[in-house]
């Protein structure tokens, strides 16, 4: 019975619970998962990983989503409507994957993650307390323009999705950090479930690993909720800017390091 466990199989899982734990705080979860499937798995194809990838965390994702929603009050109709908004785009930017470069895709990046980290630590009080603005026309239009840019975004390149998403939910609809991180989780359902419709039938998915880290993917994220929820507003705020500062060192490497 023993030799039918892949030896890269306990690592994985470390790697998937300490990914469920950290997205359902922020955000970033693939920060940490997919490179634990690139440097255990090196002789599987891409989309193999990407899809074992998605399989696992889009469980943690949905576990998240549901305890944040019995536990947080949010803004259902912008979010829902974001969430569909991004399902539909996702497609999308998977299919522009094969005629856009990605290198193009970083500088940019880049730069918005170093505003939204500047704009975050300018205003002391972004994201502390909870205002919610009336849900009207204009919110559900801005909703609708947002969740289809970050579906597209998520779907054609993905780092740093789940912080987008926090920052844009706490600047337009006047969320707290700790309502934003529950409504992005949502959004970022939807996404990974658009993702899986193209990666499972596809045959992409390494089920025989995917199956044990999505149930170590959902312990991360259950005792993530619950230490955000604990935590409340301050310790999401400087999680956020830690996961921020992460982002933005890692993409200036990819940026400025490739010959």
């Amino acid at each position: 019975m023993l030799e039918l466990i892949p030896p890269e199989l306990p690592w994985l899982l470390v790697i998937a619970f300490i990914a469920g734990l950290v997205d359902a705080a922020v955000g970033g979860g693939g920060l940490i998962q997919l490179p634990g499937l690139f440097t255990a798995l090196p002789q599987q194809t891409p989309a193999a990983l990407l899809g074992t990838n998605k399989f696992s965390s889009v469980f943690g994702t949905g576990a998240s989503a549901w305890r944040y929603a019995r536990s947080v009050r949010f803004p259902w109709r912008p979010v829902l409507l974001a969430a569909a908004a991004a399902f539909a785009f996702s497609f999308l930017g998977a299919t522009a994957v094969t005629l856009l470069s990605k290198e193009a895709v970083r500088p940019l990046v880049l730069t918005l993650l170093i505003v939204m980290l500047g704009y975050t630590l300018a205003k002391k009080d972004f994201g502390a307390l909870h205002r919610p603005r009336e849900v009207g026309r204009r919110e559900l239009l801005i909703a609708l323009a947002m969740g289809g840019v970050i579906g597209f975004y998520d779907g054609f390149f993905g780092p740093g999705t789940g912080s987008f998403l926090i920052f844009l939910f706490v600047r337009f609809f006047g969320l707290d950090f700790l309502r934003a991180s529950a409504a992005s989780k949502v959004v970022n359902l939807a996404t990974n479930v658009a993702a899986l419709s193209f990666f499972v039938p596809s045959g992409n998915v390494l089920l025989a690993l995917a199956v044990p880290m999505a149930a170590a993917n959902v312990l991360g994220a259950v005792t993530g909720t619950r230490l955000a929820l604990r935590g409340g507003t301050p310790l999401i705020r400087k999680l956020f800017v830690v996961l921020v500062v992460v982002l933005i060192t890692r993409m200036a490497w990819d940026t400025f390091s490739t010959p």
